[in-house]
């Protein structure tokens, strides 16, 4: 149990204004300049301002690695207080309970839902259903988010080595099926919220069918797929968090080769368009 707190902690640990003095003229010589020293402390003020709320920081509970890892920390968090015979419904609890009422049950659907998110994705790719980032940066994300889930998930199963309710091995925690599907489930809903949310309720409804079909073949315990699910979430988060979106830029400048009348040289090719979004907003790249 120490070992798991380890790595739940691990899991979710995951970052003078100066003031000028003006002194005011006395010489009646001088007056008429007075109008621009008023103008020059407005302005002043309003650079104070700007600063002010420049350096304010926002609350953490509305930053985006607030929103992005409360949920997986509230699934993972409920899975480890079930382990074993621990918290108010505990593992052993459900898995009596399931045992009880589907004593004979055996499918291996669970294995096909897997990547059913990801198909989903696919298809309404297919039907023009365009995603919130284009195909490029989109695998570049579930890349990084499979290589995160990966890493992580067999990492803890070799370090919590957890018995499977069906005794077949003591790689039960987390389960990888369920962790795989809330991964691709967070990914969907993510590229196509603004399409709908009806996408990511069909996804994470295939994705919770995953988890409960690895309960009901007793191959995981309850405290196995919420700590899954929590990890396939966080998986695809930190993915999102991580990415820049670098790639398919427009070049604000080109340098390509030419031959003309049998010279050879170069030409220079600017987009102007590309260039003003970059002068006015420093961070263009950076989003």
């Amino acid at each position: 149990m120490k070992q798991l707190v380890r790595v739940w902690l691990s899991l979710t640990l995951t970052l003078g204004v100066l003031t000028p003095q003006v002194f005011a003229q006395e010489a009646d010589s001088l007056k008429k300049y007075e109008a621009p020293v008023v103008a020059q402390d407005t302005l002043k003020k309003y650079q104070d301002s700007t600063v002010h709320q420049a350096t304010t920081k926002a609350p953490f509970f509305k930053s985006k690695a607030f929103k992005a890892t409360i949920v997986p920390a509230i699934l993972i968090g409920y899975g480890l207080s079930t382990i074993k015979g621990n918290g108010i419904y505990s593992s052993y609890d459900a898995q009596r309970d399931l045992q009880r009422n589907f004593p004979n049950f055996k499918t291996s659907i669970d294995d096909a839902l897997l990547i059913a998110p990801y198909v989903e994705l696919a298809l309404v790719n297919l039907l023009n259903v365009k995603s919130n980032h284009d195909f490029i940066n989109t695998a570049l994300v579930i890349v990084k988010a499979e290589a995160i889930f990966g890493i992580t998930v067999f990492g803890i199963k070799q370090v919590s080595d957890l018995e499977r309710p069906n005794g077949e091995n003591f790689e039960s925690m987390p389960s990888g099926h369920t962790a795989q599907a809330f991964l691709a489930a967070s990914i969907v809903h993510s590229e196509l919220k603004h399409r709908s949310p009806w996408y990511g309720v069909g996804a994470y409804t295939i994705a919770t069918s995953v988890g409960a079909f690895r309960m009901l073949n007793n191959k995981h315990w309850q405290s196995d797929v919420f700590v899954g699910a929590g990890i396939g979430m966080l998986s695809s988060h930190l993915a999102y968090l991580s990415h820049r979106n670098r790639w398919g830029r427009k070049p604000s400048i080109v340098m390509s080769p030419t031959y003309v009348f049998g010279q050879p040289g170069f030409a220079l090719n600017l987009n102007l368009d590309e260039y003003k979004k970059r002068k006015q907003d420093p961070l263009y790249y950076k989003n």
